[in-house]
This record gives C-alpha cells, structure tokens and sequence, in this order.
C-alpha cells in the first residue's frame, strides 16, 4: 500500500495503467502536434494525494520514451484522467522520478 504523498517503488505497467494511459493520449498529442502510433506503458509510480497521481514511462517508437504525470481524481469526483505534465527524449534506462 502507498504512503500517502510518498511516491510507490516502479512497477511494470498493468492493463489498468495502460488505459489511464490511453485516456490522456489525445492530451499529451494535442500539446506535442503529433501523433504516437505507438502508445505502451512501461513502468509506473504511484503517489496517493486527493486522488493519485500516476508517473508512466511510454514507449513511443523503438528507441523512444516519454514519461507522463497523471492525475486521476477521486472515484466519487467521476472525471476521467488528467494529463499534468510531461517529459520527452527519455530513453528506456532513464528513472522514473516526481516531476
């Protein structure tokens, strides 16, 4: 279980993160103009606030990976996923860390 406000250990990406994932795709390509055919969570991280943010590393094409700062509300709130930042030109050994 994650310490609220600490960030959990990485952890490989399950279905669950894959579609949080999915949700903010179309945000993340709207502030970067361009298209990501390729979308796969890799690693993930965790931190419980008043909801919970989630750090995902993408991989985007072969050699190519973003991180993304997800936020997702509580379940009471019904709101989808917020995408609240990112980081480009990650490679796949790059940790994971709070942004």
């Amino acid at each position: 279980m994650p310490i609220t406000g600490g960030l959990s250990e990485p952890e490989p990406a399950t279905p669950e993160i894959q579609h949080i994932a999915d949700q903010v795709k179309q945000q993340l390509e709207s502030k970067e103009n361009t298209k990501y055919s390729m979308f796969k969570a890799i690693l993930y991280r965790s931190q419980v606030v008043a909801g919970t943010n989630y750090f995902i590393k993408m991989q985007v094409s072969d050699n190519s990976y973003i991180h993304l700062r997800v936020f997702q509300r509580l379940p009471y709130e019904n709101q989808g996923p917020t995408l609240d930042g990112f980081q480009t030109g990650k490679t796949r050994d790059d940790p994971l860390t709070y942004f």
